[in-house]
């Protein structure tokens, strides 16, 4: 009787901490995509059914068939999850963060389990588990215990920082372009000097701090940091920190809106990267609007940029400018690269490059990948411009695709972090130019349905992205372009 009643404790907390486990791997994996906002997750998924699917029945269903929940937990729960899980595009990262809330989750739940199995000796009695509350006190921890991992790693960050008398920072912001004005600036200037740019997308403070910490050495003479940010404060943190030389914001759009709601309030986070103790010029693209700023203490330190570029074109070959009588051609795809470069000529004039060496630089400027990027496989030509999600520079593309004799191909999310307007600018401009438009995710699917009309065209509204492969292999053909813009993972 004993032995049977303590086989019995033992599947009932094997099965509530497979569930918690379950749930916390849901739940972790949906505010890492989020930035660990639980207010994103929340309010602004995409796919919010997914909370009551994966989240809300489950755990209703367990509070009222406990007595056969491990039926439905082993062959309906836990494959469904893991189905949904292995179709992600965009899987859980097992950072030390991610273990500390598993290490925490599971071990809240084992300690509930003790404590109420304690005393129960040889009771019968059904137990009531609690299932949130491990839930929301390791969350609760989780996050008491990542702000003092920060601050300490911070001060770390700020000490080494400050250890590097002779290093020069140089900050970039802007709704879009900013990754690609990082990376030129650092191929050029890395002609003479020592630099080191923070790595792929790493724009938050919390992840300069990391990079800084990790991966900035005594030896670097450059430092190039990569500015983001989701709400009014974020910029300023990174520039308090970094205290940046050189300042520069780019232009300025509506990419991000739904946090800012404004277009005015975008732009006022943008300009908190000039306040700097250490700055000595701000360069600021001509789309950021400064009639109402005083800038009396910044006097002789503020220039613009993107207004002395003329004579651009831009084809599948490459995109060649003027600046000042001055002739500059790069291998980069789109004409906005040309602004992007006007900053980086400007920048590399302050440290010392002749206009000659800044032209044979630019001659050889890598593409960066998933920006416009020119794959040619032999058979078809690919464009990824999968990390291009503003409406500039989609046009852009789309310009550099019109241009093409043969069968043109799009697939696109659409915009994402938009508003609806531009959306239907992109499938309008898209119905003239494409022969073939896929449209992957349910974000702007509805968008696009209303408003792709052209009957000689194909349209095809792609459920499953994991299908894309097999979809293209079908319908496309030898000599087909393929323009990839803006590569949205599953859960948008």
């Amino acid at each position: 009787m004993m032995e049977n009643l303590n086989l019995n404790i033992l599947g009932n907390i094997a099965v509530h901490t497979s569930f918690i486990f379950l749930l916390g791997l849901y739940l972790i994996t949906n505010l890492q995509w989020y930035s660990y906002k639980i207010e994103r997750v929340l309010f602004k998924h995409a796919k919010w059914w997914w909370h009551i699917l994966y989240f809300a029945i489950p755990i209703i269903i367990a509070y009222f068939w406990q007595e056969y929940f491990w039926l439905f937990l082993l062959f309906i729960y836990m494959p469904s999850l893991l189905i949904w899980y292995k179709k992600l595009d965009k899987k859980l990262v097992f950072t030390p963060r991610v273990n500390r809330f598993f290490f925490m989750l599971i071990s809240l739940s084992l300690i509930q389990d003790y404590l109420i199995y304690h005393g129960f000796n040889n009771s019968d009695k059904t137990l009531q588990f609690s299932y949130m509350l491990p839930i929301i006190l390791s969350m609760f921890g989780s996050f008491l215990m990542e702000k003092i991992v920060y601050l300490s790693y911070y001060l770390k960050a700020e000490k080494k920082l400050k250890s590097f008398e002779n290093i020069k920072v140089i900050a970039v912001t802007g709704s879009y372009g900013k990754t690609s004005i990082k990376n030129f600036l650092a191929e050029t200037l890395s002609l003479k000097y020592r630099v080191y740019a923070t790595p792929r997308s790493v724009n938050t403070v919390e992840g300069i701090v990391r990079d800084i910490n990790e991966n900035l050495q005594s030896h670097i003479e450059i430092y190039i940091v990569e500015a983001g940010a989701r709400e009014q404060g974020d910029i300023l943190k990174i520039a308090k920190l970094t205290k940046p030389h050189f300042s520069i914001i780019g232009k300025i759009g509506l990419q991000h809106i739904e946090y800012f709601k404004t277009i005015d309030k975008i732009r006022d986070t943008k300009m908190e990267l000039i306040h700097s103790v250490n700055l000595l010029k701000a360069y600021i693209h001509k789309s950021v609007d400064l009639e109402n700023y005083n800038f009396d203490k910044f006097q002789n330190k503020l220039e613009r940029f993107g207004e002395n570029i003329y004579n651009v074109e831009s084809n599948l070959n490459g995109t060649k400018f003027f600046i000042n009588n001055n002739e500059f051609f790069t291998p980069l795809l789109g004409a906005f690269q040309s602004e992007n470069l006007e900053v980086v000529y400007k920048i590399a004039n302050e440290f010392g490059f002749s206009v000659d060496e800044v032209q044979r630089r630019f001659k050889h400027l890598k593409q960066i990948e998933h920006r416009l990027q020119k794959i040619e496989t032999g058979e078809k030509i690919i464009l990824d411009d999968g990390y291009n999600g503003n409406i500039d520079g989609m046009l852009d593309a789309f310009k550099i695709v019109k241009s093409y004799d043969g069968r043109k191909v799009l697939v696109t999310p659409g915009l994402v972090e938009s508003n609806e307007e531009l959306n239907k600018q992109i499938a309008l401009e898209s119905d003239k130019i494409f022969d073939l438009i896929i449209i992957t995710g349910s974000l702007n699917r509805e968008i696009f349905r209303k408003y792709l009309t052209n009957i000689n065209k194909s349209h095809v509204f792609l459920h499953d992205k994991n299908l894309l492969k097999q979809l293209l292999s079908e319908q496309t053909k030898r000599g087909d372009l393929i323009l990839f813009a803006n590569d949205a993972p599953n859960f948008i």
